[in-house]
């Protein structure tokens, strides 16, 4: 088991053994999270500054996008192109998130997509209830494997497998480089107010657990809570809340309805503020062939606007 978290392809019993298992909490895989929670308390020991909670904010936003536009919108969807190298910092990013490696994310979703809210989709709190979709899922053994299958296109590149394997690297790292960075601090600009362990505490384990529940948001929230502009086959729901907290990503029944486009705010009242980075990224020529809204869409989307304003 120790093992496992280091290497998460590490299958001493083969890669069926946890496939074959039925779903429910393993209190082991709780661990990280239960440690990551309680971690948060540690802010009694280092208290307060407004250094360490600018830089948990700001760390919690450039996660978030990082989440957003590009474990979802590029790997889990491939909703633009990039380079190799800029890929594989996007993943680096993505995956000082803590939310596991490339991807296993991106399987996970597309798995999401394929099965929304049907009996196999491993998050639907339409199927499971609210915990279960929130954070249960996350930790059942049967749902811990990558599965390969579903990301053949990624696992052509040896350094997306390596980071996806060994996926607690970037987060040590990130970690140990934000206890230096405090200590920088401390040192040359005393008047910050702030050390180490307090950039750590602020950094690390108040900013993650914010980023984790408001992504695990949208597994939860996003198909319980708001409106449905499209009749998807699933209950993905739109939310303006939703999309302040995560950048964009609250749009889901637009989301669901045309998965491909790189917006999900699909009309100018619709903060997305991933898509006007990346829009951006595309400017600079960092990525290309932004996937759009096709046109049949936005007449469905009128359409269905009408017959509910007749109906009315």
């Amino acid at each position: 088991m120790l093992r496992q978290w280091f290497d998460s392809d590490f299958r001493p019993e083969g890669w069926n053994a946890e496939k074959d298992l039925k779903e429910g909490v393993d209190w082991k895989r709780c661990i990280p999270f239960i440690v990551l929670h309680l971690g948060c308390f540690a802010v009694l020991w280092v208290g307060f500054s407004w250094a360490a909670l600018i830089a948990a904010l700001l760390l919690y936003a450039v996660r978030m996008f990082a989440i957003t536009a590009f474990y979802h919108r590029y790997f889990s969807h491939r909703s633009y192109r990039t380079s190799r190298g800029m890929q594989f910092l996007f993943a680096v990013l993505g995956n000082s998130s803590c939310q596991r490696g490339p991807l296993w994310w991106a399987s996970v979703h597309r798995h999401h997509h394929q099965h929304s809210d049907d009996d196999p989709d491993v998050h639907s709190p339409v199927k499971r209830g609210f915990m279960w979709s929130h954070i249960g899922w996350l930790t059942s053994a049967k749902n811990f494997p990558t599965d390969y299958s579903r990301v053949r296109d990624l696992q052509q590149f040896p350094e997306l497998v390596f980071l996806n394997r060994h996926d607690q690297i970037v987060p040590i790292l990130y970690g140990v480089a934000l206890w230096f960075t405090g200590s920088l601090l401390e040192r040359h600009a005393p008047g910050l107010g702030t050390n180490g362990a307090q950039m750590f505490v602020w950094g690390f384990f108040i900013s993650t657990v914010l980023l984790l529940h408001a992504t695990f948001f949208i597994n939860s929230l996003a198909h319980v809570f708001g409106s449905r502009r499209f009749k998807t086959s699933d209950d993905s729901r739109n939310s303006l809340l939703l999309a302040l907290l995560t950048l964009g990503e609250g749009w889901h029944n637009n989301h669901h309805r045309y998965a491909a486009s790189a917006r999900q705010g699909f009309y100018w009242w619709e903060i997305d503020v991933s898509y006007y980075l990346l829009k951006m990224m595309s400017w600079a020529g960092l990525i290309w062939d932004l996937k759009a809204v096709p046109a049949s869409v936005y007449r469905e989307a009128r359409e269905l606007e009408t017959s509910q304003s007749s109906a009315a």
